[in-house]
């Protein structure tokens, strides 16, 4: 079977729908306990800032929670990962407080602007921050649901003894409010005649892969590093299927890379999107073609190389977009299948790879804009060799900067209201993947990517980076 995102792709188990049972006792709404888990995951991470970390922010009292009221939201200067992919985490875990206690998707998603509101304004004595009220509950919402619905494939109401005790410490460990929210109100040890999946068995592919990556930046230096590399792919439900009532997310892919390198940070890309909504265009024999909107989440990340050019190869972090995308398949004829895609986004709050700007622990500038993304895969004979090639291509413009005169000597990080350079930023990510049958489900990997980031800016002269990175791996299909 062909799809868009992975070529090859072999279920893990075939579907089953959900049981009404189940469906009618998870879906009772319990809006003391979501809200209470919410304000305690709060009040517990405050705690061990202010009295383990020590850390000067978590030092709150009535005067810091005026003043943030007074003052309003601004642009923070925190790391990327942290405003990029740690806030969003952050915001999933308050998504999926109210998602584990019958709330759904978008319910859930109300319950993460509060849970993050609460934060900016209450338990911070910084000013309340604008990227953070935008990237903790709209990245929450895309994490939360992916990681609520990987959880109820490891749920078994119906399991006894380790098995359970497994499977319920497995789901903790991939959506820990809903394991919370199990174990205050018994689910984790009740045992059922039904699974308890709400979701029952979907239609999902997954797909491990490990080996070495070499980057290279292309400078006037020549920089370049190897270290290991490990992929994980996982594709949940079909696109093509259109359910007579859908549901946000019944269908999403993600794509997550590990670096295994001391100069590279740990997580080096992420890559999900989710369908919310979705219609047939084509339904026959042959061919199939599918419209509907999407959210993204984006996010690519490096660092430098090594000591010869001292220079950061990209960054990118989206972490709220949505857009349409068109699906196009063509299923075997003979002995290849085809299929392709194409997406089309609005990007509310992305980040991308300054030059200049580096301000306390920000080098990278806040900013929005649109994407495009697109991508075909050939199969050839069932699953023996596939080929995909895909271009991502991102537009940021950054308009709220600093003022051209600034004193950067004098310039307090903690009030600093700026995006960053005021620029207009591309970043393209073009990648071709070849995977060729080794035995039963393992493959050879080769995959090849090239990363473009062009940015132009209104105070300093344009910056063109061009970097390459070469994959040789092994991969386990399931």
């Amino acid at each position: 079977m062909a799809t868009a995102q992975r070529p090859i792709r072999l279920q893990v188990t075939p579907q089953v729908l959900p049981d009404s049972i189940d469906l009618s006792y998870y879906g009772k709404k319990n809006p003391w306990i979501a809200a209470g888990e919410v304000v305690g995951l709060n009040l517990g991470i405050w705690a061990i800032d202010r009295y383990i970390q020590k850390a000067e922010y978590a030092y709150i009292n009535a005067h810091t929670i005026k003043r943030n009221f007074k003052r309003g939201f601004v642009w923070d200067n925190d790391q990327m990962g942290t405003n990029m992919f740690l806030h969003p985490y952050h915001g999933n875990l308050y998504f999926n407080s109210a998602r584990s206690n019958g709330f759904n998707f978008w319910q859930s998603g109300l319950f993460a602007l509060g849970g993050s509101a609460m934060w900016e304004f209450f338990m911070e004595n910084e000013y309340p921050s604008t990227n953070d009220i935008i990237a903790t509950p709209i990245g929450g919402m895309a994490l939360g649901e992916l990681t609520y619905r990987a959880s109820d494939i490891v749920l078994k109401d119906d399991a006894t003894g380790w098995e359970r005790f497994g499977r319920e410490a497995a789901a903790f460990l991939i959506t820990p409010t809903r394991g919370l929210t199990r174990i205050i109100n018994g689910d984790a040890w009740r045992h059922r005649a039904t699974t308890g999946r709400q979701f029952g068995i979907p239609n999902v592919a997954i797909e491990f892969s490990a080996g070495m990556r070499s980057i290279e930046l292309k400078d006037e230096l020549f920089d370049e590093g190897t270290g290991g590399v490990m992929q994980f792919n996982l594709e949940y439900g079909d696109r093509f299927e259109v359910a007579s009532t859908p549901l946000p997310y019944d269908y999403f892919a993600l794509n997550a890379e590990l670096n295994i390198q001391k100069s590279q940070p740990v997580l080096g890309q992420l890559n999900i999107a989710g369908r919310l909504l979705s219609k047939e265009l084509l339904d026959k024999y042959s061919t199939s073609m599918s419209i509907g909107m999407y959210q993204h989440f984006d996010y690519y990340d490096s660092d430098t190389i090594s000591d010869v050019s001292g220079k950061v190869p990209y960054k990118l972090g989206v972490p709220a977009s949505v857009g349409a995308g068109l699906m196009f398949r063509d299923i075997e004829r003979g002995f290849f299948a085809f299929d392709a895609y194409l997406h089309a986004n609005g990007i509310g709050l992305g980040a991308i790879l300054s030059d200049y700007y580096n301000v306390d622990n920000r080098n990278y500038n806040l900013a929005s804009g649109f994407s495009l993304k697109g991508g075909a895969n050939l199969v050839f004979r069932r699953e023996l060799l596939s080929l995909a090639a895909s271009y991502e291509y991102y537009r940021l413009f950054t308009w709220d900067g600093y003022p051209r005169d600034i004193d950067w000597e004098t310039v307090n990080p903690h009030t600093l209201d700026a995006q960053g350079d005021r620029s207009v930023a591309s970043f393209g990510v073009f990648s071709a993947r070849a995977n060729i049958k080794l035995w039963r489900r393992l493959y050879a990997t080769v995959h090849f990517s090239h990363y473009l980031r062009s940015t132009h800016y209104h105070f300093h002269p344009s910056v063109h980076s061009s970097t390459y990175a070469l994959r040789l791996m092994l991969s386990y299909k399931l």
